[in-house]
Order: structure tokens, then C-alpha cells, then sequence
């Protein structure tokens, strides 16, 4: 009996609430949770996961976009002849963040590890790294050869083509004919060298003509990019066609490395007593001097102006010899003449001349014909 008496109630239980629920039917029921009610603990912690992730969405993105602009301000360049010039160059584009490559005839690939450069042997391994500029720091007689070895195929067609050589005609005139007429082409002349610009570029000029640059956008970025490579280092920016580069260069750096060899030849040595002037003149030995005799050649060579400077140079060394031999004459003739005054400032006339007539009687001294007559008549 005992065991029937919970039963009983059980079912008398379970009948009430099915009453309950017949009556809850009859009226609308007020509002209930749902039958798998989402507890406020479980809210919030999907919450605080979405949060988190929301959260870490920002600096996600503020890191992609930093390198992005990085990349947007940066190159890769590929210095084409890494000398002296090139290694030169590359010390301060690495320092500025760009990804600089290299290739040359020789075997720099020590230099290039010291200074953070890829270096490459082969021209095609070079270019199929695709760098968006190709920076030709290649010898002006060496420049036709070094071009026409690429393997301009393998590069990218919008590939941007910079020279660095002292002459702008020639190489502009090279690239025009070589060059596929996809590529840009851009004649620089950096106006220093590793000598005059081993403490600073700052104030050195540098010389630019956008001789071929697409209208695509980020072809004029990029060649803005690569000048102001040049700009941020306090170069002063010229812009001018090549035939003026020409023409300018050959009255300043021909004329400067003709003195500078001329004076070389002479072995000038430092005294004790050295002048500013004559320290200047020993720098300049020494500056055009450390130049190779190759890219003196190429001036002279390359630039249509160089033959006629240098002749007037040779004018202008003549000149100063007649100025110099004919002030030297009319020391001569003091000398000879005599520079003592007699009375109100009369000179004294030689005494082997003073049988000579007064200029412009044309008559003979009689006393000179009597002379001779007596010596015929005597003979």
C-alpha cells in the first residue's frame, strides 16, 4: 500500500498540470523564454569572442597597411655595372629602405654582401627578379655593350630605365634605339661623384630629363620615387633636356678634368706654404685624377661640344702666352733703351742710335756719308 501512495499522488500531480495547461489554451498566455532559453552567460561570452576578434581586426590591418606604404615608398632596383659608382649609389639607396640588386662583369658579389645587395652573375637571373628599375652605372664606352647583353624579354614591359652617365645625348639616343617603346626611360646626372659627395649630397646638383614615362599613374609615381631618392638627400634638382646638359657640362666638368689632368701632369706637390688657392688646385688634382682616364675619353668622345671647349681652351692658353711675352717685350725694350730722364723728363737717347735721323725726315746724317766716303777713299 505504501508503494501505491506516491504513484497515486504522482498522477494526481501529473493531471492538475495538464488541467492547468487545457486552461492556458482558453487565454492568450503572457510571454514566455524560449524552450532552449540562452542564459546571459552564454550572451556574454559570445560576445566578449566577437569582441576579441573585432579587437584584433585593427591592428591586423593597421600592419598590413604600414607595410603597404612601405612598399609604396620603396624600390627595387637593379644597379647594372656595381664600380665604384654603382657601390657608390647603392650605399645610400640601401640606407633609404630599397631593395637593391646587382650585376656586373666583374665579380663584385663580396662588396654586394657588405653593403645588403643581392648579387647576381647572370643578367637573366637579374631580370627575372623583375625589379621595377634598371639603374645602368656602366662606363660611358662600355654602355652600348652592357645594354644590348640584356635579357630585356625577361623584364617586366613597363620596366623604368635610369642612366647615370656624365653625357645625355648619347645615352639618350642609345636607349631610344634599343629600348622596346613599352619601357620608360629616364637620363639622369648625378653631378658628384664618390669624392665630392663621400660626407653629404646635400646642395650637389643632379640633373633629370623624363625623356619616355607613361601616362599610367604609377609609372609617373615611380619615376618621382626614384628622384626622390635623390630630393631627400638635399640634391638640387635640374630638370633640362639632354642637349643642355651637353652643352652646360662641357663648359664646366670637361673643362674641369681637362685642368685638373694638365695639372696632374706636372707632379705638383704640397709646400709648407701653401696658398687656399694652391689647396684648391691639389683637390681638384686629386678629385679628377681618382676618375679613370676611360670616362675622361667619353667625355671628350660622347659630348659634340667637348672639341670646340677644348679649343677654345687652347685659344685662351695662347692668348695669355702673347699677354705675357709682350708685356716681357716692353721690359725688353726699357732695358735696352734706357729709362733714365734727363732734364724736364727727357730720356736719354742710346748712344750707339744717336746718329740716327729724327723720325719721319728721311734724310741721311751727313756726317755718316763723310764717314763712308773717307773709308772708300782710304780703301
Amino acid at each position: 500500500m505504501l508503494s501505491i501512495s506516491p504513484t497515486s499522488s504522482k498522477l494526481t500531480t501529473n493531471h492538475h498540470h495538464h488541467h492547468r495547461h487545457l486552461t492556458h489554451h482558453r487565454t492568450p498566455p503572457p510571454l514566455s523564454p524560449p524552450s532552449k532559453p540562452i542564459t546571459p552567460t552564454t550572451l556574454r561570452l559570445r560576445r566578449t569572442q566577437i569582441t576579441a576578434i573585432d579587437a584584433a581586426q585593427p591592428f591586423d590591418y593597421e600592419t598590413k597597411l604600414s607595410n603597404q606604404l612601405h612598399k609604396s615608398k620603396t624600390l627595387k632596383i637593379a644597379i647594372v655595372g656595381f664600380g665604384n659608382f654603382g657601390q657608390f649609389l647603392a650605399k645610400t639607396l640601401v640606407r633609404q629602405g630599397h631593395t637593391v640588386l646587382a650585376h656586373s662583369r666583374s665579380d663584385y658579389s663580396s662588396q654586394a654582401h657588405s653593403l645588403n645587395v643581392s648579387w647576381y652573375s647572370n643578367p637573366d637571373d637579374l631580370c627575372e627578379e623583375h625589379p621595377e628599375v634598371i639603374l645602368l652605372c656602366t662606363s660611358i664606352l662600355s654602355t652600348d655593350k652592357v645594354l644590348r647583353s640584356l635579357p630585356l624579354q625577361r623584364l617586366k614591359r613597363s620596366t623604368l630605365f635610369v642612366d647615370v652617365l656624365s653625357v645625355k645625348e648619347f645615352a639618350k639616343d642609345l636607349f631610344l634605339q634599343i629600348l622596346p617603346s613599352d619601357f620608360d626611360i629616364l637620363c639622369t646626372h648625378p653631378m658628384f661623384g664618390p669624392e665630392s659627395g663621400k660626407n653629404s649630397w646635400e646642395g650637389l646638383p643632379f640633373v633629370y630629363d623624363k625623356v619616355r614615362v607613361g601616362d599610367d599613374e604609377a609609372r609617373r609615381i615611380r619615376c618621382e620615387r626614384f628622384l626622390d631618392c635623390f630630393a631627400k638627400e638635399g640634391c638640387v634638382m635640374k630638370e633640362m633636356t639632354c642637349a643642355e646638359h651637353d652643352m652646360h657640362a662641357a663648359e664646366s666638368q670637361f673643362i674641369t678634368h681637362t685642368v685638373g689632368r694638365v695639372l696632374e701632369k706636372l707632379n705638383l706637390e704640397s709646400t709648407p706654404i701653401n696658398t687656399k688657392g694652391y689647396e684648391r688646385l691639389l683637390d681638384l688634382v686629386e678629385n679628377t685624377s681618382s676618375d679613370s682616364f676611360e670616362l675622361y675619353y667619353g667625355l671628350f668622345m660622347y659630348n659634340k661640344n667637348a672639341m670646340e671647349q677644348l679649343e677654345r681652351l687652347d685659344l685662351a692658353f695662347e692668348a695669355l702666352k702673347k699677354e705675357l711675352f709682350g708685356h716681357l717685350h716692353d721690359v725688353l725694350r726699357k732695358q735696352l733703351f734706357g729709362t733714365r730722364e734727363r732734364g724736364m723728363g727727357v730720356l736719354q737717347r742710346p748712344p750707339a742710335l744717336s746718329r740716327l735721323p729724327t723720325n719721319g725726315n728721311g734724310l741721311a746724317l751727313p756726317q755718316v756719308q763723310s764717314e763712308t766716303q773717307s773709308d772708300s777713299a782710304t780703301s
